[in-house]
């Protein structure tokens, strides 16, 4: 079931870059480059790593969408595209997209363990080593021990990926307001 998933998302994220790399039409092109860190972000949840999946959704799909979007707001690309277009037209393709990437968010959710499950494989494996190693590095909370001794270097590199792109959108919207 998860090689299917798997195989599903990233061929959603394989689609989603082609489908960027085609387009012409720069608020498609936004779009698109959304869904396309959105699938990537799916990928990531079903790969188990659900930290780098709020982070690729969070930067990837959300804060990148928004700043492509202020960006083409702010040079006057998608006033030029909105004030020619004459009624809400739906491609066959953004439709077949977007149901593509709701279909795969949506079997992600059954592919979750159960929150807190002891039996999930990874929990089997590594709970047993960080009970016994935390001790032996001096910090007797082995919460603590996990997120500074053994992610720390990988949070740190998301905090400041999420604060650079937080830093960057208020420049952007700042500017677009203005």
């Amino acid at each position: 079931m998860v090689d299917a998933l798997l195989g599903a998302t990233l061929a959603l994220a394989l689609l989603g870059a082609v489908t960027v790399v085609a387009l012409e039409d720069p608020p498609a092109f936004a779009v698109a480059f959304g869904a396309y860190g959105l699938a990537l972000a799916t990928t990531w949840a079903v790969l188990r790593a659900p930290d780098v999946a709020l982070t690729e959704a969070a930067v990837g799909a959300g804060v990148t969408t928004a700043l492509l979007l202020a960006v083409l707001r702010r040079t006057g690309a998608l006033a030029t595209v909105t004030e020619t277009r004459t009624g809400l037209r739906v491609r066959p393709a953004t439709a077949l997209t977007a149901a593509g990437t709701a279909l795969a968010l949506g079997a992600t959710v059954p592919a979750l363990p159960a929150f807190g499950d002891p039996e999930t494989p990874p929990f089997r494996r590594v709970v047993p080593f960080y009970l016994a190693d935390a001790p032996r590095l001096g910090i007797d909370n082995v919460v603590t021990a996990i997120l500074v001794v053994y992610r720390g270097f990988d949070t740190f590199g998301e905090i400041v990926v999420v604060f650079a792109a937080g830093v960057a959108a208020a420049v952007v919207l700042r500017e677009v307001v203005a």
